[in-house]
């Protein structure tokens, strides 16, 4: 199926999490001088404009990084973050929303690279010309980056974040996720991995972290964040976390000292809360 299209759901309490996370691996391996790539299975169109039809038919950004735009107080890493959004938006209105490789590109130095895989025909479009004028430093693919990400590994550099972020629009992508990331740890056991999954009453959502935790890694952090409380209908996203694989020692902390902030800014309801799970060798 290519009927996703996340255009829709830029900038929302997904992408915030998300996001967030991706910047502070990055920032974390931008310590060491030596080169690293950035894989991207499912990188999307690149850079979404929140005033086009797609964006404004739902507005989830409002209530995503809308309500941390003209915060003064944010904890260290979400201000980093913020900034790095503002360098899409220089006029000081939020109108464009950089997609994860374009909020990679952000904080990648010369000598990194970027990988991106998408599928869908318009957004691979879109994505390539995003990097139109960076080709030697970003590759991008018109294919499945389930399949295409063990071509990469391991990368020269023996240094990469990967991002694992499928739609789950079909029952497959969780079988999928979990499998790509088995294998990926095999080829490459050093990498740092990030699979984000959706938080849904589906059982198929519901048994993905209990699933990604079985796979035996060393080192791990699974974070959540719910901004309401599962709905009664049984339908309908209401948070999101990330599974890690070899995380920095120090991102626990980091996160512990933005996620009540996170809850209180972006929780809808009583039910608001997070988790934050890890082992760390």
């Amino acid at each position: 199926m290519l009927s996703y299209r996340h255009a829709f759901h830029a900038g929302n309490h997904a992408d915030v999490l998300k996001h967030l996370v991706l910047l502070e691996l990055l920032d974390y391996y931008n310590r060491k001088d030596k080169s690293w790539v950035y894989i991207d299975t499912h990188a999307g169109a690149g850079c979404y404009a929140l005033d086009g039809d797609q964006a404004e038919k739902t507005s989830e950004f409002v209530d995503g990084v809308g309500r941390l735009w003209d915060c003064d107080d944010l904890p260290a890493p979400l201000t980093a973050y913020v900034k790095a959004v503002r360098q899409f938006n220089p006029h000081g209105r939020l109108v464009f929303y950089p997609g994860s490789p374009a909020l990679a590109m952000t904080v990648a130095r010369p000598q990194d690279r970027l990988r991106l895989f998408e599928l869908h025909p318009a957004d691979a479009v879109s994505l390539q010309q995003t990097f139109a004028t960076e080709t030697e430093r970003v590759q991008v693919r018109k294919a499945d980056g389930f399949s295409g990400l063990r071509s990469l590994l391991p990368p020269p550099s023996r240094r990469a974040v990967v991002l694992i972020d499928p739609p789950y629009e079909v029952k497959d992508d969780y079988r999928q996720a979990v499998d790509t990331l088995r294998d990926a740890m095999r080829r490459f056991p050093t990498g740092t991995y990030a699979l984000w999954y959706p938080m849904l009453a589906r059982p198929e959502a519901r048994q993905l972290p209990e699933r990604l935790a079985a796979l035996g890694a060393e080192s791990w952090l699974d974070v959540r964040l719910a901004v309401r409380g599962a709905p009664k209908d049984g339908f309908g996203m209401f948070g999101s976390g990330l599974f890690v694989v070899n995380p920095p020692w120090v991102l626990p902390e980091r996160l512990e000292a933005v996620l009540p902030r996170l809850v209180e800014l972006l929780g809808e309801d009583a039910e608001a809360g997070f988790d934050l799970e890890h082992h760390i060798e």
